[in-house]
C-alpha cells in the first residue's frame, strides 16, 4: 500500500472497518468514510487496506485543513490581536505559588490563566515585532541579527511550553 497512492473516491475494504470510500488526504493518512463506522482516519501506510477501486489522486487539490493552515498564518501576519490559546486542561483553576527564600515574607498566589495569558501575550508581541522587522528598511543582516535574537528568546520561552494545550502553540528556539 505504501507505493500507491489513492485519490478522493478511491474505494476500498478495512480489516476492521469494513468497505469505505477515500473523501479526504493529508500527508500521511486518509480520511475514509465507511458505511458502517463512519468516517475514519486511516494511515497511508497501512498494510491492512485492500484496494476495490483506485482513483488517481488530484495533484492540485488543497484539503481544507491546508487552507485554515494558510489562512491562519495569513491572520497572524497581518493583525495585531491576541489570538485566543488555550491552556492545558491539567492547569485549569490551578495557581502558581510564589514562595520567597525569607521565609519571613508571605508567599504570593497567581492563578495560573493569568500567568499563562501573559505568557501568550509576550509570544504574539514578539510575532508582531518579527513581522515589522522582516517588513523594514533594515538591511538583510540586521534582520538576520534581529531574527536570531528573538529565536533565542523564543528558545528561553520554552520552559513555558506545558502551560499549552496544543504543541503547534508551543515556543520553538534554535533548532541543533
Amino acid at each position: 500500500m505504501a507505493s500507491i497512492r489513492l485519490g478522493v473516491g478511491s474505494r476500498i475494504n478495512h480489516p476492521e472497518f469494513g468497505d469505505g470510500v477515500v473523501i479526504n488526504y493529508t500527508g500521511d493518512t486518509y480520511k475514509v468514510s465507511f458505511l458502517s463506522q463512519g468516517v475514519k482516519e486511516v494511515a497511508r501506510e497501512f498494510s491492512g487496506i485492500s484496494i476495490i477501486e483506485a482513483l488517481d489522486p488530484d495533484e492540485d487539490a488543497v484539503s481544507l485543513e491546508d487552507v485554515e493552515k494558510i489562512m491562519v498564518r495569513i491572520l497572524r501576519k497581518w493583525s495585531d490581536t491576541t489570538e485566543l490559546v488555550p491552556l492545558g486542561q491539567r492547569w485549569t483553576g490551578g495557581k502558581m505559588i510564589l514562595q520567597p527564600g525569607d521565609r519571613t515574607m508571605a508567599s504570593k498566589e497567581v492563578p495560573i490563566e493569568t500567568f499563562f495569558h501573559k505568557i501568550v501575550m509576550v509570544r504574539d508581541r514578539l510575532r508582531t515585532m518579527e513581522q515589522r522587522v522582516n517588513a523594514s528598511q533594515l538591511s538583510d543582516e540586521e534582520k538576520i541579527n534581529i531574527q536570531q535574537y528573538i529565536t533565542r528568546i523564543y528558545g528561553s520561552l520554552t520552559t513555558f511550553n506545558v502551560l499549552f494545550r496544543f504543541q503547534e502553540d508551543h515556543f520553538v528556539g534554535e533548532k541543533s
